[in-house]
Formats: structure tokens, sequence, C-alpha cells
């Protein structure tokens, strides 16, 4: 079944057998990902001014393609979804140098004519880029070992990274027993958001916040993340995670890590990781599950497709964590993510306490996405001859110039970039998954054990009520 159309294969490696160059192959290359972010990811690259080369491209499928029907058919999907103008010629530099490689990876024999066509190339650096289910993973490794000076390469992974602790361990064993453990690249898109990374900025870099950035000085945290979407064509995947796996473990508590870490010594990735993995050792698992954690599914998730029609699988999660360090000790962090919801919208908002009873609190406001910027909301007098005091808000709307869009890597775009460039500050660790999907699933089973429900929520609302009283318990409100 492997194959390549060889004239044209001849015609574009001619002369290059000597080369050894950095490779670029995407398994799964036919699916949604690739297509709608990675290709217009490396198109982006291609194209912009940064000193970041973008590599030959291998894409393996299992469709009998071409490469240059490949090429012809992802054309239609970088004229779309690249951040960048399209140029033709910028994109005919880049489909150059992509190779639609056909075989049926999950066929380990199939591994040995891969090995060929990288040894027709030239190829001695390579990237993989596992754009697949994670049941695969152990396949594709044990078939890139008939692949000459694969184990030397890196390798990019989509989460989920596993289903639970035990999985994700066993995962984690396959991986390194192959890759060197600082060559596995766990990517995070939300790591490459813009104003994720700008998290650390405005903390570390401004005294106004980095002076009072404590439990002393601020009455609580607050992370959302809300999707308009509901599960679409994912439900068979996703009533096998549910909130708590999809989004929680690993997303909402990177956020958190960057919110609540120390000044690292510096970006190296052993500084950012260090004080990232203080963070998520320090949170507490709760006594009292019910007091702190609270999951939802949307009116009709049941009679959507490839869903049980009795499933018990959140669309919804807010937790209520306490991180038990000096600097958060009696202050809790509230995040929450849920599907099918009254609007879409990331942010991390900081709630000051109020300086005197009857004031507003000030609340530091870092939109992530849609809309990207920070806001302040800050009490003055009201104009005129009454001592009325109200709220204002200073705001700095990062997406709303079409410069600074159009300056702005996309994440996908930016984490791929790092990762050609052996950066790996923004991709999460062993230690950080291992540590997450601990506490995932020990407050998973406190709420099973206690028989505690999963709320029934009516589409595009907020969510279901008991999020709400999750915080009102201790005078608190969502800030929406």
């Amino acid at each position: 079944m492997s194959g390549q159309t060889g004239t044209a294969f001849s015609t574009m490696i001619g002369g290059l057998s000597m080369n050894k160059e950095q490779i670029f192959t995407i398994f799964g290359g036919t699916g949604d990902l690739t297509f709608r972010k990675l290709l217009p990811a490396l198109y982006n690259i291609e194209a912009s001014d940064d000193k970041v080369f973008c590599p030959r491209v291998v894409v393996i499928g299992r469709r009998d393609y071409t490469s240059e029907t490949y090429r012809t058919m992802a054309r239609e999907w970088v004229e779309k979804f690249a951040r960048l103008h399209f140029k033709e010629e910028t994109y005919q530099k880049l489909a150059e140098r992509i190779l639609y490689y056909r075989m049926d990876f999950t066929d380990e024999k199939e591994y040995g004519g891969l090995d060929s066509f990288y040894k027709k190339m030239g190829a001695g650096n390579h990237i993989f880029y596992f754009a697949v289910a994670p049941r695969y993973f152990s396949t594709i490794v044990n078939g890139l070992k008939s692949v000459a000076g694969a184990e030397h390469g890196k390798v990019v992974l989509e989460k989920p990274f596993g289903e639970d602790l035990s999985s994700a361990a066993e995962l984690n064993r396959t991986m390194e027993s192959f890759f060197k453990p600082d060559h596995i690249y766990r990517i995070d898109h939300y790591l490459g958001k813009e104003m994720v990374r700008n998290i650390q900025i405005i903390r570390f870099a401004n005294p106004i916040f980095s002076n009072v950035w404590d439990a002393e000085h601020i009455e609580c945290i607050q992370i959302s993340a809300m999707e308009e979407v509901g599960v679409e064509t994912r439900g068979g995947y996703y009533d096998h995670s549910g909130a708590l796996k999809d989004m929680v473990q690993n997303h909402l508590f990177q956020i958190l890590t960057i919110v609540a870490m120390e000044q690292p010594g510096s970006l190296a990735v052993e500084d950012m990781h260090r004080e990232q993995i203080k963070v998520l050792r320090a949170l507490q698992v709760p006594e009292d599950i019910s007091q702190s954690m609270v999951l939802g599914q949307y009116g009709g998730y049941r009679e959507e497709p490839s869903v049980d029609r009795n499933s018990s699988t959140e669309t919804y999660a807010a937790l209520k964590l306490s991180v038990d360090n000096d600097r958060w000790r009696g202050m809790p962090f509230y995040v929450r993510t849920g599907k099918k919801l009254g609007r879409r919208e990331m942010q991390v908002a900081v709630v000051f306490k109020s300086p005197a009873p009857g004031l507003e609190s000030n609340i530091l406001n870092i939109k992530i996405q849609p809309t990207e910027g920070v806001y302040l909301q800050f009490n003055i007098k009201k104009p005129g001859e009454t001592e009325e005091i109200i709220q204002a808000k200073m705001d700095f709307c990062q997406s709303c110039s079409y410069v600074n869009r159009m300056n702005t890597p996309e994440a996908y775009e930016r984490l791929l970039g790092a990762c050609m460039r052996g950066e790996r500050s923004w991709f999460s660790q062993w230690d950080q998954v291992e540590t997450s999907w601990n506490y995932v699933d020990e407050v998973r089973e406190k709420y099973r054990e206690m028989g505690l429900p999963v709320h029934i929520y009516e589409q595009g609302s907020a969510g279901p009520e008991a999020a709400d009283a999750l915080l009102g318990r201790d005078g608190h409100s969502w800030f929406d």
C-alpha cells in the first residue's frame, strides 16, 4: 500500500540525497488539524520575516493522493485559514517542499518503506508530529523503530496525553523508551496564545501588579474558558473524556500555573517548569468535594451523534482551587469551562480586595479570546458636584488593531517555530502532566463516590446554577 509517485518524487529530491536536512513529518496529514492549523501555520512561517526556516514537509495519510493532488487540495485550506495575506508565490515555495507519502501508519510492516523514502531524501533531522488519536501513538513509535535515526528526532504530541494518570504514565514510558525526554514536545495550543504569554510580562514587569500579586491583596482569581459550540463531530471522543479531562487537566491548569507561579530566575525551560510544577504540587484536594466542584451537561447532549443516550459525561466543570503556599494560602482560585454556553470567551479575572466597605473591587481582566487585551476596573469620583464614586475602566485591546493582528503569530505558528528552534519553555513537561492528572483523577473519584449530580443546564445559558452557588458561598460571583 505504501508508495509515492516516482517521477515527481525523483524530480523534487534530485541532488538532495547527500544533504542531511530537517524533515517535518505529519502523521494524520489528511485530518482537520493538519488542514486548519498545521499547514496554515507552516505557510505563515514561510511568509513571515522571522528567521525560522520552514523545513521540508512529509505528509502521511492512507488516502490515494499524489504530492501534486495533495498540494492542490491543501491550497484552499491555507488560503482560507492562514493569518497572513495569501500569495500564490509564497504558497508555491512551501508547496514545493511538501511531499505526500501514502501508507497505513497502523501497519508496522510499512515503516520499512518509509525508511527508504527518507533515505532517498537525505533526511537526517526529524520532527514527527502525531496529529492522530492518542491510541495510535504507541503503534507509530514501534513503527519508527524501523526508521534509521528516528530515535534522535523530536516528537510533537497533541492532547489528550492519556485518559487518566495510569494511561498517561504508560504512554509516557512508551515515548521515553524511544525518544529522549527533552525531545518530547507535548503541545498545548493555549500556551501559544498571545495574551497567555503576556501574563508573565503583566505580572513581573509592572510593579503596580507585582507588588500586590498575593492573597493579602487579592480577593480571588477566576479563569474562564467558555464555548458557544457543542461537541459537534467529536461526540465519540468527548463522551469518553468530558470537560475535566478535555480542558481543566491541561489548558486551565497550565494557565493557572502561569498566573500563580513565583517569578522564575530566567525564561530558561528549567526555571519556568520548576516554578510551574511547584504550583501544581501545592494544589490541595478538598475534603468535601461538594463544596468545591460542580459538573454539568447541556440539555440535548445525549442526542448528539456518537454520544451514549444515558451519558453522564460532563460538558461543564467549575472548581474552587486552593494553592497551599505562602503567596496564595487562603485565597480561592475559581476555574470554569463549558460548551453550549451563551458566549465564547476565555479570560483571567484578578479581583483585588476592596479598600473599604461599599467600594467596588479593582479588577484586572486579561482577555485571551476571542478579543485579546487587558482591562483594569478602578474607582473614580463621578464628574460633577456629587461625591459619588463610580467605576471606570482603562483598556488595551490588542486584537482591535489590524497591525497587531497581522504581527501576532497564531498559537500553532508560534509553537511550531519554537519546536523547530528547540525552545521548550511553552510545552508541557511530564511532571506537570503527571501532577495534573493525579489531581483530576482524585477529585473525579471523590465526586463519583459522593454520588453528586451532573447538573443539566440550558443551551445558551451561563451554565448550571450550582456553579453560581459555588462562588456565592464565599461571597463572590463570576466576573462576566
